[in-house]
């Protein structure tokens, strides 16, 4: 990726051919990655991949049409910008329908975000494979009932993207992340019980390999010994891990398409209480701190941050130019997309306001709890629609304010609504994990778990 700013010339020079009542958006992506996994001491997998590509976007009169290919060549370019036109025609005319204005844009300023890392690009393969390679041996050492490592992986991309509209609008973005995981095998017996350690940065010399190391080991060996516990009510203790996976699925409800289309349990529930007064939620990609932290949305807006919950109160949902227009309350630069498709709508960094007590506090604070360390079938168990919460747990019971037994084949059940009311306590651990939205430990004040 010699060349950065070609995206951004990519981009223009497909907008620039707008013809009369038409409106045309250029979305280029140019991208380098690594994946290495690594097993007994040996490379089982290595992955240097570039890739580019553009998404052609073209409104006439309300029609819109879409077309992208995996490539920059000039005559490709062509045929995409003219598939785009020929779709743009058959398509149903729709009077919200229309690319991000000048005024949408520059409705507020662009944060300014240090995203991008020269030095990922300065490091070699050799060195990355030796990260796999230590993060590894670090978990098979760390916990003397670890028995293997089910993986050990590293991953690292630089992206380039930039989006340009025949209306004025342009924006480019640079962003580079990295990322090692472990998955440990902890035996005892005829027993194994597993566990996952991660860490995040956006060059390699950010990452924690002792952490994740323990963390993988820790999680794998004090599930060995689990049974089954037996059904009832409980105050539940979210593993950050889980918080942040939950938290995604309840980014997709106050999502302001899934609004429109009527699949979002939040759906007219605006100004109203849906969660305990202590719980304020926010999508914040100007936090450059989170994994998808950016500058400027799919569609060339800037971002910015966007209260959800205050006080347990829904103040509103997540837009793009599209739905923003639709429902009247405008963007808030929370348009998501690849190249394969046009803009959705997408939380990049969902939090909740941390406490002020950290994890060990908490649970000191509970005569009998449930800590749920990780989940099995949270999407097919959980509906952001009706919102439905029934999912598998292991984890470990708490017992006059400490961490006890494990258990296992043990399912948690309530709503989404309830669970969002029942919020009794959140740590201050706050964790910002790949993908869309921040951990930290969550306290349900009354689950059911079904066990025996």
């Amino acid at each position: 990726m010699a060349d950065l700013d070609a995206p951004l010339g990519v981009a223009r020079a497909v907008a620039q051919r707008a013809g009369a009542g038409e409106q045309v958006e250029a979305y280029v992506v140019r991208s380098r990655e690594t994946e290495v996994s690594v097993l007994r001491g040996d490379v089982e997998s290595l992955t240097v991949a570039e890739q580019a590509g553009v998404g052609v976007r073209v409104v006439v009169e309300g029609r819109q049409g879409y077309a992208w290919a995996g490539s920059l060549e000039p005559e490709v370019l062509d045929e995409t910008l003219a598939e785009a036109r020929d779709n743009a025609r058959f398509a149903a005319p729709d009077e919200w329908q229309g690319l991000a204005t000048l005024a949408e844009a520059n409705s507020v300023e662009p944060p300014t975000l240090a995203l991008w890392r020269d030095e990922l690009g300065n490091v070699p393969t050799t060195a990355k494979v030796d990260l796999a390679l230590q993060l590894e041996a670090a978990t098979a050492g760390a916990d003397p009932r670890i028995r293997g490592v089910e993986s050990a992986t590293y991953h690292d991309a630089a992206l380039d993207a930039a989006v340009v509209n025949s209306l004025g609008v342009e924006a480019s973005t640079r962003r580079t992340s990295c990322s090692c995981g472990a998955v440990a095998l902890a035996s005892e017996g005829t027993e194994t019980r597993t566990g996952y350690g991660f860490s995040v940065g956006r060059a390699p010399d950010e990452l924690e390999v002792e952490t994740a190391a323990h963390d993988a080991a820790q999680r794998a060996a004090r599930l060995l010994g689990a049974v089954q516990p037996p059904s009832q009510r409980l105050p539940v203790v979210l593993d950050p891990l889980v918080t942040g996976s939950l938290l995604a699925i309840i980014g997709a409800a106050l999502n302001g398409e899934a609004v429109l289309k009527g699949r979002s349990m939040f759906a007219g529930r605006a100004g109203e209480v849906v969660a305990a007064t202590h719980v304020t939620l926010v999508d914040d990609p100007t936090d450059a701190d989170a994994r998808g932290a950016a500058p400027y949305d799919a569609e060339g807006v800037p971002t910015r941050r966007t209260v959800l919950l205050t006080d347990g109160v829904l103040e509103g949902f997540l837009q793009n130019v599209y739905t923003g227009r639709r429902c009247g309350a405008g963007t808030t630069g929370s348009a998501v997309r690849g190249i394969s498709s046009p803009p959705g709508v997408g939380a990049r960094a969902l939090a909740v306001r941390p406490g002020t007590r950290d994890p060990e506090a908490i649970v000191a604070s509970l005569r009998d709890g449930l800590y749920v360390q990780s989940v099995t079938g949270l999407h097919s168990g959980t509906s952001p629609v009706s919102g439905d919460f029934s999912v598998g747990a292991v984890g470990l019971m708490i017992r006059d304010g400490a961490l006890a037994e494990p258990v296992r084949e043990v399912t948690v059940a309530s709503t989404l609504q309830r669970m969002l009311l029942d919020v009794a306590e959140i740590g201050s651990d706050l964790t910002w994990l790949p993908g869309s939205a921040a951990g930290v430990t969550l306290v349900i004040g009354d689950m059911q778990v079904s066990g025996a």
